[in-house]
């Protein structure tokens, strides 16, 4: 009852979710794009200087370039900030239907190809959620274009798992049967949104409502969730891909930074602590907070980034 008034109220505030994913950061400095990608159109946000070292920020599940409204102008005075919506997700366009499903696969070679309309040559990739499965394939595929990592609450091992959630997602490995998608489809919900939001966040009842609201403007979309359903049932092929991903920071030893909300009920700490067994090079940040740490730490956050890569 609780959830379903939330979502009367966050629905009838769609025209203004519409403009708070639109706008972004209240900040003139943050400036909003469209770029076609293989036909796609492709919704943006960046800041800084171009001439400045680029920083690529990759946001989670439901989520958008909306999520890091407030550390792009934390980082804007220091780096090149680009924060792309993914296809199917926040206010990037969906594939049509009658596509293939979407995959990680197939969302990082977008992504891919938008980094290489937007001249970005070498650059850090922050990656929360599904952003990390997209970075560590652009990573694994050009690690001479990395020129460093942040990862915030997203696992690259299984240690970095909530037990009955992975078992919930190795459950999803084999063929898509109708049972499988009904059951992920309701997941993809207003519902499911609001737990990630508030679960092990410091001060639940503090958190700005934007968020919410934005990501509602994409989950009320039926195309947008078929995306989101799409990629969710995708999630078994990166625990496939963790032996290379583990392989890569061992050889690469890329300079990364974790910053980690311990209260995330689906990716817990140990996760975190992990990624120093593969990298040397790594500093490791744990906060009080949940999964989506930036709504209560991106000051925090902020700092260490630009304490950690000079800018």
């Amino acid at each position: 009852m609780i959830i379903r008034r939330m979502q009367a109220v966050v629905l009838a505030s769609l025209a203004v979710a519409g403009w708070v994913a639109q706008c972004g950061a209240a900040d003139e400095a943050v400036r909003q794009g469209r770029a076609s990608v293989d036909g796609l159109e492709i919704f943006y946000r960046e800041a800084g200087d171009p001439v400045r070292p680029t920083i690529v920020l990759l946001h989670g599940f439901p989520s958008s370039s909306h999520m890091f409204r407030d550390l792009i102008p934390a980082l804007a005075l220091n780096f090149r900030v680009i924060a792309p919506d993914y296809p199917g997700m926040g206010s990037s366009a969906v594939p049509p239907e009658g596509s293939p499903p979407l995959t990680f696969d197939k969302v990082a070679d977008y992504v891919e190809k938008f980094l290489d309309d937007m001249h970005v040559n070498r650059t850090i990739l922050y990656m929360q959620d599904f952003g990390g499965p997209i970075g560590m394939r652009l990573a694994t595929r050009n690690p001479e274009r990395v020129a460093g990592l942040v990862i915030q609450n997203t696992p690259i091992s299984l240690d970095g798992w909530e037990p009955g959630r992975l078992k919930a997602v190795q459950g999803l490995k084999g063929p898509v049967t109708p049972e499988r998608r009904a059951a992920v489809e309701a997941r993809v919900a207003l519902a499911t949104d609001v737990f990630l939001y508030k679960k092990g966040a410091a001060e639940p009842d503090r958190l700005s409502p934007d968020a919410v609201a934005s990501d509602a403007f994409a989950l009320a979309d039926p195309a947008r969730r078929r995306a989101m359903v799409d990629l969710q049932l995708d999630i078994p092929s990166n625990l496939d891909l963790y032996p290379a991903w583990q392989s890569y920071l061992r050889t690469a030893q890329p300079k990364a930074l974790v910053v980690w909300g311990d209260g995330d009920p689906i990716f817990i700490p140990r996760g975190a602590d992990a990624i120093e067994q593969y990298d040397s090079n790594v500093v490791v940040r744990h906060y009080a907070a949940g999964h989506f740490a930036l709504e209560e730490r991106h000051d925090e956050i902020a700092r260490e980034i630009l304490k950690r890569f000079g800018g």
